[in-house]
């Protein structure tokens, strides 16, 4: 019985022994290989540091000085300035073009889509709308409805009201959500696709009812029901 004992204590610290052995052989078979491995990794992270704080960096201090201007011609409703700039100063065009790795030409896509919407150039504020990427809670979803405003200009109701939900739903909040309900919900009357107007409307007057939308909704919802009916 003794020895039935020791032998089942001896022999999983055996198999560890061994698979430690198994994993010295193969670091020291494998050694070069490895640390090859390992340098590329280091001069991968070095070299993307370097870039983001050597290059990166600096540019986008510099597209940030040049582009308060265009933002100027963009609160005075001046698009055309904002965009192409007035000889002295860029507009949200150069800065996406020179300086396309910066946040700030990220932003200069935004005002550049708004700009174009505002111009009635609708293909062209799809395609900077589209290209623009942000998290910001309000900014965002604005840039999402702003296409199907486009897209309802250009006559592709489908594709707008494709564009109103995503802008309602994403990052929901009391601002935009209960709006882009609300013109998704008119857009779904136009279609003829009343259960989905109604679904839009009664979203405001379930999760925003203290809106502007939420306080006005309800007149929506009787109007698509009383189509519905009919």
């Amino acid at each position: 019985m003794a020895k039935k004992k020791k032998s089942g204590v001896e022999e999983p610290i055996e198999g560890v022994e061994n698979l430690l052995s198994k994993t010295e052989q193969y670091i020291e078979e494998n050694q070069k290989s490895l640390t090859i491995i390992v340098v590329a990794i280091v001069v991968v992270v070095l070299g993307y540091l370097g870039y983001r704080n050597l290059y990166v960096a600096p540019l986008e201090q510099e597209a940030r000085s040049q582009i308060y201007m265009a933002e100027r011609y963009f609160e005075r409703d001046s698009f055309y300035l904002a965009l192409y700039g007035d000889g002295n100063y860029p507009g949200f065009i150069d800065i996406i073009e020179d300086y396309s790795v910066t946040q700030a030409a990220n932003l200069a896509r935004y005002y550049a889509g708004i700009s174009y919407l505002r111009m009635e150039e609708y293909h062209n504020a799809i395609e900077y709308l589209t290209s623009f990427n942000s998290r910001d809670q309000l900014v965002s979803p604005v840039a999402l409805g702003a296409i199907g405003d486009a897209w309802v200009e250009l006559g592709e109701l489908e594709r707008a009201v494709s564009f109103y939900v995503k802008a309602a739903r994403h990052r929901a909040n009391e601002f935009t959500s209960p709006l882009f309900w609300m013109k998704a919900g008119q857009v779904y009357e136009e279609l003829g696709k009343y259960n989905r107007a109604l679904e839009a409307y009664e979203n405001i007057l379930d999760d925003y009812p203290e809106t502007t939308e939420g306080r006005q909704v309800e007149k929506y919802i009787a109007r698509v029901q009383l189509k519905m009916a009919n």
